[in-house]
């Protein structure tokens, strides 16, 4: 399988990753990992020739992000046998339950003995957005990634990111991060980090993870027949998966791409797409496929919004954009499942002050919208859709 340079490390990561997010389940609770199957999974991958292991402390959590999850330990016990000498691990730093410095180094502490590891390979401050960075920083979160480098308890810091460019800007410029971890595939070009992000990491010699390849596996199970026929007459033996994986892998600066497999069909499917890229790469005809697919999407969209955020400041402070984004994510896929998981994400990633629900219809954002955008019934749209989220 193919490996790259993960930015300036020296490390080198196969192009497909191991996500220890949405591991096979014994039962409908989410902490009860099917242990020999999802070990089963791992190993294989990695005897294919993934070296990329990505956990963190939530998850697989029973109901609530506060506790530690099922997942690290499931990765301890499954990297056993040698297995751990062959790849990199990387875990995140529970940022939203950290409360001072000393509790950062509590929390990597509880890690290492969770994941049986003397030393962590990526160690991410998980979930970055500008409502969590700033406390980060007045408990000095520097100075603890210096600190765990320096004792080896970590080899390299990183960062996960759920928020806009701006704020991706400003913390990547911070601090000498080895790594960041980012939204992307060939929806999301222009959501979150996007591509100004991928690039700006680039430049600044960091290795780019990306998450959610398949939009939450949606790019694979819920691609609309529209879309789905025209890939399959182009490419009958590829799926829909493999049409999104191909798509990353085939522009630069991505390092690998993280699959959250949670069946071993997904995992042949996954290894399959990385021996074919190998093989043949993603042709032109190939890249004109996905540009047809993003026109389709394109035409569904509800505002036109580009995230230029000339809108903003608002005087009562919503975040006009990322909320516009929210209202177009609503209605991109048919399934019920894109309303879960839209909700599940707009409470995690848009803060109560930030929330569409917070618009008086002052009508200043109008005048400064370039698209001339609507954006107060807009934004009454988006907070009738998310009015169950607390």
């Amino acid at each position: 399988m193919e490996k790259r340079d993960l930015g300036r490390t020296g490390e080198k990561a196969s192009i497909l990753g191991f996500g220890c997010m949405r591991l096979p389940l014994n039962s409908p609770r989410v902490d009860d990992i099917d242990m020999d199957l999802a070990a089963k999974m791992l190993r294989k991958a990695i005897d294919a020739g993934v070296n990329y292991v990505d956990t963190a402390y939530a998850y697989h959590s029973a109901g609530t992000r506060d506790k530690p999850g099922a997942s690290e330990p499931f990765v301890a016990q499954a990297l056993r046998g040698g297995y751990r000498e062959k790849v990199i691990l990387a875990t995140k730093l529970p940022t939203w339950l950290v409360k001072s410095h000393r509790d950062m180094h509590k929390y990597l502490d509880e890690q290492l003995k969770r994941l049986d590891a003397g030393a962590i390979d990526f160690y991410l401050a998980h979930n970055l957005n500008a409502s969590i960075w700033e406390p980060l920083q007045s408990y000095k979160i520097q100075d603890f990634f210096d600190e765990a480098v320096k004792d080896g308890r970590i080899r390299f810091p990183a960062f996960s990111f759920h928020d806009g460019y701006a704020v991706f800007e400003k913390i990547s410029q911070s601090y000498d991060w080895a790594m960041a971890q980012i939204q992307y595939n060939y929806l999301d070009r222009e959501h979150q980090a996007g591509i100004k992000g991928l690039n700006l990491a680039i430049a600044r010699g960091m290795a780019v993870v990306v998450m959610e390849p398949l939009r939450g596996g949606f790019l694979a199970r819920h691609v609309p027949p529209e879309v789905a026929t025209k890939f399959q007459a182009k490419r009958p033996g590829w799926s829909m998966a493999s049409w999104a994986f191909k798509w990353i892998w085939a522009h630069g600066g991505v390092s690998t791409a993280l699959s959250g497999m949670s069946d071993m069909a997904q995992v042949e499917d996954n290894l399959k797409s990385a021996r074919e890229f190998g093989e043949s790469g993603f042709a032109g005809e190939d890249e004109r496929a996905v540009e047809e697919a993003v026109a389709y999407f394109k035409d569904r969209l509800q505002v036109n919004c580009t995230q230029c955020g000339y809108c903003l400041p608002c005087p009562s402070g919503v975040d006009i954009p990322k909320n516009l984004s929210f209202l177009n994510q609503y209605f991109f896929f048919d399934a019920e499942e894109t309303k879960k998981r839209c909700e599940f994400y707009y409470g995690i990633q848009v803060s109560p002050q930030e929330r569409a629900s917070q618009c008086v219809s002052c009508g200043e954002c109008v005048e400064k919208c370039p698209q001339r955008i609507p954006i107060p019934e807009s934004l009454a749209r988006t907070a009738e859709l998310y009015a169950a989220v607390k």
